[in-house]
């Protein structure tokens, strides 16, 4: 037998299991074994995608001009879109020229922003509890990673007061995973950090169409200055129910979007142009079926949240997203809790801590089955809490 070992990176040693694997791993197990799992673990929306969306994509498919390789900056027609949908929906005004880049989901933009941007040992900034690709994304390019505690005491938003020096830092609100948003007020004072310290500031905004009671986010390139310190992601993900077609971009700084779009050439070709054409499509229709969807998702918000406060859990209503982020109503870690949830209750939820250290303390449920699901969840959570 050969002796010959093939060992990853030392880089990819450093990164934990991807939290959303492992999850799926034991709801597989679960399911194998003929139980009723109730997932509310991973935050893929249910619904399909819209079908004027798909129409859109199945013509574009037919036109051999979409089979070739796709220019890295996107299709000119998807930025002017892009830049009509910032203006018509946040008043922003967006050059198509070289201040928005489509990307191949957000979630890959995110990821490989670091890599352009930061020399090993520079320091790059993480909210904590945060989507874990902000983490992988700063360790891989060798990043030194100092976090931002995000606490309950504070709404769940850095304190920037406390925020050190940095080349680089992450954002998200509408947040995830604790389903805060933050405001102007806060926009400006990050700002004003940002200038004062030189620091690159990378705004996730894939929720901004996700929010309730008519209360709509402000975009951090809303406020003065914003495109002088940073850019903004964004993704059609889950105002379009997207997920698998890997479409986003980003806007904003272009002499960041520049970096970005010199590092991405020499990884990937582009975004399908069928699916850009698809994106325009979708683009298009600002109002209607994102208010569809926020309709849907403050449904099932209410009868969950309301149902698990009925039982005595006590928790806050969120603002945005389509997470709960609720405190552990027992005396037990959240990987206990939410094993516990899965093995009693057959309902997969994701442990706060898998989000960072800040994260203890809570699980993580999505919104993303129907009401009579949730129903049925919290029927089941009542029997073992």
């Amino acid at each position: 037998m050969s002796s010959f070992e093939i060992r990853p990176s030392q880089r990819l040693l450093s990164l934990p299991p991807y939290l959303f694997v492992e999850i799926d791993k034991e709801k597989r197990l679960a399911k194998k074994l003929g139980r009723d799992i109730i997932d509310l673990g991973i935050g893929d929306p249910d619904q399909p995608t819209p079908e004027f969306i798909i129409e859109a994509f199945k013509q574009a498919v037919d036109d051999s001009e979409n089979h070739h390789y796709a220019l890295d900056s996107g299709l000119y027609s998807l930025r002017e879109q892009i830049a009509r949908w910032y203006e018509e929906r946040f008043k922003i005004k967006l050059n198509p020229v070289d201040e928005i880049y489509p990307l191949i989901g957000s979630k890959e933009g995110l990821a490989h922003l670091p890599l352009g941007l930061i020399n090993p040992g520079d320091k790059v900034l993480i909210p904590d509890p945060a989507y874990p690709a902000y983490r992988a994304a700063a360790n891989f390019a060798g990043a030194k990673i100092e976090v931002m505690p995000l606490l309950e005491k504070n709404n769940f938003l850095p304190d920037l007061r406390r925020i050190p020096r940095a080349k680089l830092a992450f954002f998200n609100y509408p947040n995830n995973p604790t389903a805060v948003v933050a405001d102007k007020s806060f926009y400006k004072g990050l700002i004003s950090v940002a200038i004062r310290n030189s620091m690159i500031v990378a705004a996730d905004f894939a929720y901004s169409e996700l929010y309730y009671d008519n209360q709509q986010p402000a975009s951090f390139l809303q406020i003065d200055g914003a495109k002088e310190v940073g850019v903004e992601f964004h993704s059609l993900s889950k105002t379009y129910n997207m997920t698998g077609w890997r479409i986003g971009w980003v806007c904003g700084n272009k002499d960041v979007i520049n970096i970005l779009a010199r590092l991405k050439s020499n990884i990937d070709s582009g975004v399908f142009q069928a699916i850009q054409v698809a994106a325009i499509v979708a683009l298009n229709n600002v109002i209607s079926f994102p208010a569809q969807m926020r309709r849907l998702y403050q449904e099932r918000r209410d009868i969950f949240v309301n149902g698990l406060k009925e039982i005595g859990w006590d928790l806050r209503t969120p603002a945005a997203t389509f997470y709960i982020w609720a405190p552990i109503p027992t005396k037990e870690t959240s990987i206990k809790f939410a094993k516990r949830v899965l093995d009693q209750a057959d309902i997969v939820c994701t442990p706060g801590v898998g989000f960072g250290k800040y994260g203890e303390g809570y699980v993580r449920f999505a919104l993303t089955v129907p009401k009579e699901r949730l129903t049925e969840a919290v029927r089941r959570i009542k029997k073992i809490i």
